[in-house]
């Protein structure tokens, strides 16, 4: 089985280079970020990973924005989106749930968990 292909959307670098390290770490997954909302529809059009890691706030262009343009293009609606924010609010998870994200997981979460809840969303997807 090959490596599976994570994409991170998220403007904290600090953290996307923290994340990769620890998912890479833990084995069989190949993580690649992007730093603002137009890269990563970018990046996932182009790469077409396995999950995406998506971060609510970042400037310019909003997660849910981002969700939202990912589930309406024939090339990227059917690649699993996983809300990775620091908001944790109700309304935010439910708009995000609208919008067909497959799960939504409020930060901090250590690598092993993340890791976790990853295989369980791709489970599904299978």
């Amino acid at each position: 089985m090959g490596l599976t292909r994570i994409l991170i959307i998220d403007d904290e670098e600090n953290f996307c280079k923290l994340v990769k390290m620890n998912l890479e770490l833990l084995g069989d997954l190949s993580v690649t970020i992007a730093t603002n909302g137009k890269m990563g529809i970018k990046l996932a059009k182009k790469t077409k990973p396995d999950l995406i890691l998506l971060d609510m706030l970042m400037p310019g262009m909003k997660g849910l924005e981002v969700l939202e343009r990912l589930k309406k293009d024939e090339n990227t609606m059917a690649i699993p989106v996983v809300m990775l924010s620091a908001i944790g609010d109700e309304p935010s998870k439910t708009r995000a749930m609208e919008l067909y994200d497959e799960e939504y997981i409020t930060k901090p979460i250590d690598g092993p968990q993340l890791k976790a809840k990853i295989e369980e969303v791709l489970r599904r997807f299978k």
